[in-house]
């Protein structure tokens, strides 16, 4: 895998490893200024601070390709691209606090391989730093502003595009940071969607740094044989670890407003019937107060197809009938390539 760039945090350290750390903070509030547009706008820094900033950094680590927009105006898609000539993408959603949700991705391609998902077909070629992860924020933030007749207002952050964001747990992680104590997202604003990476969420489980974002899993099949032909990653006994993970995640961070989802991939003839419904929520109501998030498949390539809405409602109902708190996701994008599983940057 490729070294990482390294980021702003780590060259202004490597310059001045003298400067206390309310120096740090200080760069960090100026990176979310609407006002600076380079570090010469850093009047927090010395001149020659600004201009070492200059020569070693860029002032921002993505640089926009491309940006489309949907035809109902509801979402965007921009490609970036990174220092070292890779792409990925990043997409504004539009959502129902009169504002948007930026979809954040974590790394360049991705391993897992999900049969449904464009993005596992391109591998994993890099992790992003915590700077192209905090930047794709940044940008449309700067977006916004250059379009004036949009909301601009930033609600929400979901970490759901390219990549699995666990396996990059560290960037992921310092990077939520600095957007919670910086840009002024609540935790609870931004959610981290994980193929089940256990490694990685045993982990969170028990690190004091890690944010009390929410955590969406993509569960896709209470069956673990059908799970695994959708999912190559998942390992053996994946149910039965994820059962008891679940509960002791729920134990300590559970609350009215910070919950655990299944998302739940509906694929006509695959994994939508009703046994498959009730297959779930027998697994689902073992396990106590998780939310199940019904999402609709978009074209990707392969020969799948999206659940029907007759499917879909039978498939939802069924859940309800046994007490499952279930939701539905919006499909946005899905005619600019920016909808679930469409991500492939390019």
């Amino acid at each position: 895998m490729n070294k990482l760039p390294k980021t702003r945090n780590e060259v202004f350290t490597e310059l001045w490893p003298s400067e206390p750390a309310f120096r740090l903070k200080q760069l960090e509030q100026a990176l979310f200024d609407p006002q600076i547009k380079t570090w010469a706008g850093v009047s927090t820094l010395s001149k020659e601070q600004r201009q070492r900033l200059t020569d070693e950094t860029p002032w921002i680590s993505v640089a926009a390709v491309s940006t489309q927009g949907s035809s109902s105006g509801d979402s965007y898609k921009a490609v970036l691209e990174l220092s070292d000539g890779a792409c990925i993408e990043t997409v504004l959603m539009a959502n129902k606090r009169d504002a948007w949700t930026v979809c954040i991705s974590s790394q360049v391609g991705c391993a897992m391989r999900c049969q449904f998902c464009a993005t596992g077909r391109l591998g994993l070629k890099r992790n992003l730093n915590i700077d192209e992860i905090v930047d794709q924020y940044r940008f449309w933030q700067g977006y916004l502003l250059k379009h004036p007749k949009l909301s601009q207002r930033i609600s929400n952050m979901v970490v759901m595009g390219m990549g699995e964001p666990l396996v990059n747990y560290e960037s992921v992680r310092d990077a939520l940071r600095i957007l919670i104590r910086t840009a002024g997202l609540g935790p609870t604003r931004i959610a981290v969607s994980t193929v089940g990476n256990l490694f990685g969420m045993e982990r969170l489980l028990d690190d004091p740094d890690w944010p009390p974002v929410r955590l969406a899993i993509s569960l896709h099949s209470a069956d673990p044989e059908l799970r695994k032909k959708l999912m190559p990653s998942s390992v053996p006994k994946f149910h039965e670890l994820l059962t008891g993970w679940s509960r002791r995640y729920i134990k300590k961070h559970g609350n009215r407003r910070h919950h655990l989802t299944f998302e739940y991939l509906l694929l006509d003839g695959i994994n939508d019937s009703v046994a498959d419904a009730k297959q779930l929520a027998k697994y689902v109501k073992k396990i106590g107060k998780v939310k199940v998030n019904l999402i609709s498949y978009n074209v990707t390539g392969e020969t799948m197809a999206a659940s029907s809405a007759e499917r879909t409602k039978a498939f939802a109902d069924e859940l309800r009938a046994h007490g499952v708190d279930v939701t539905r996701r919006r499909s946005l994008g899905s005619d600019i390539a920016a909808a679930c599983g469409q991500l492939a940057g390019k």
